[in-house]
């Protein structure tokens, strides 16, 4: 693999910092700036539809400049948000600062996936992706426990400094790293709309929100699930995202080995595999061992998707890719949202705090669903151009006589 997708790493580790650490310092944020904690939950609502608009919006506006100093800008941009929102003085500033922040986000993770697959042979794209995608889960493991750690100790204006800091080694590394790719000649953004129309596309982004999806509702509500039905300590939470972090790590890489060998296999093991996991956790969350590896299979099954889902809509877009990567990074904030407020519904409705894992498996057999429907669609097509193709040579036979 290329040192340069280690400079995408590293830009990945800092994105998937910012964007979970607030969760864990929440109440030292509420306090100093006087607000209450939900409230200062703006504060992730903000960021994931910053990531879901910026995505379209940062992609869009680099069309017509070079991939490499694309990146560079969406980092410089990256760094500036992290930093307006270190030294905010005030509650809004700090918002307009996470916002700020999450406009490079998808644009970054989706130009990144089209670069990070160009700088490698072909049989081995999905697992360049998955390269750059291990900095977001590693991030789960050390970057948000250090970084909560860090806030709590030493106020969370530092953690949000680290943050940009690492922000400026990612930016130096990709400039260093990362080799001059020049814009795709005759790129348009009609054409990169265009790519929208392939149903295949669709699908794959419909795969990605509910899959996904199934992983978050039930993730979102981790802590009170653990404390209130596994009996866990609220200390011990942390150490359950921890366990979470490193079953992403591993199904992430495991995904990226075999997407490029098996691609729509793979997806039908992970996402069957996944809905089956989270609906036995609502049995599963009531022993404390039982519950530790049920959450460690579901971020392995979880993230073994994320390469495989992020090459298909690469793949089935391969004539405009850039768009529809960076759309698809939004895609699983749309699914992290739905989640989260439907698994809120169903406790809000008096079902208990494992409920949320009936929607998970819900909302991961129906990706299941849609992975068999794109498999059989593709089956039916590649005949009538192999026919138009056999004909095109028969009429081009005579001319080269």
């Amino acid at each position: 693999m290329p040192l340069a997708l280690l400079a995408l790493a590293i830009g990945a580790f800092g994105i998937g910092t910012t964007e979970f650490v607030i969760m864990g310092l929440l109440p030292e944020v509420a306090g100093d700036f006087g607000v209450s904690i939900p409230t200062a939950g703006f504060l992730v609502t903000g960021y994931a539809l910053g990531v879901m608009f910026g995505a379209p919006l940062m992609t869009v506006l680099g069309t017509r400049i070079p991939r490499k100093r694309m990146l560079m800008l969406l980092m410089g941009l990256f760094i500036v948000g992290n930093l307006l929102s270190a030294v905010a003085p005030v509650f809004t500033v700090m918002l307009i600062g996470r916002v700020v922040a999450s406009l490079a986000h998808g644009a970054f993770f989706g130009i990144g996936s089209v670069v990070a697959a160009e700088l490698v042979a072909p049989q081995k794209k999905a697992g360049a992706i998955a390269m750059m995608f291990t900095g977001l889960t590693v991030a789960n493991v050390v970057g948000v426990p250090l970084g909560t750690f860090i806030g709590q100790a030493a106020g969370w204006r530092v953690t949000f400094t680290i943050v940009a800091a690492l922000g400026v080694v990612g930016l130096v590394g990709i400039a260093k790293l990362v080799p001059d790719l020049s814009k795709p000649e005759g790129v348009r953004l009609r054409h990169e709309v265009a790519a929208f129309k392939n149903v295949q596309v669709v699908l794959a982004m419909a795969m990605t929100v509910l899959g996904f999806g199934g992983v978050f509702a039930a993730i979102t509500y981790i802590a009170p699930m653990m404390t209130h039905v596994a009996g866990f300590a609220d200390e011990s939470v942390t150490w359950l995202l921890v366990l979470f972090g490193l079953g992403m790590v591993g199904g992430n890489l495991v995904g990226g080995k075999f997407a490029d060998r098996a691609l729509m296999p793979l997806l039908y093991v992970s996402l069957g595999a996944l809905a089956l996991v989270l609906g036995l956790f609502t049995v599963t969350a009531h022993s404390k061992f039982l519950a530790a590896v049920t959450i460690v299979l579901i971020g392995a099954l979880g993230f073994a998707t994320v390469p495989p889902l992020q090459k298909r809509v690469l793949d089935q877009a391969s004539d405009a890719p850039t768009l529809a990567s960076a759309v698809n990074i939004g895609a699983f904030n749309l699914g992290n949202a739905l989640s989260a407020w439907l698994g809120g519904m169903v406790i809000s409705a008096g079902l208990g705090y494992t409920a949320p894992n009936w929607v998970g498996a819900v909302l991961a057999a129906s990706a299941l669903v849609l992975a068999v429907v794109s498999a059989a669609l593709e089956r039916r097509s590649p005949a009538p151009s192999v026919v138009v193709t056999l004909s095109e040579q028969r009429k081009a036979e005579p001319v080269h006589q």
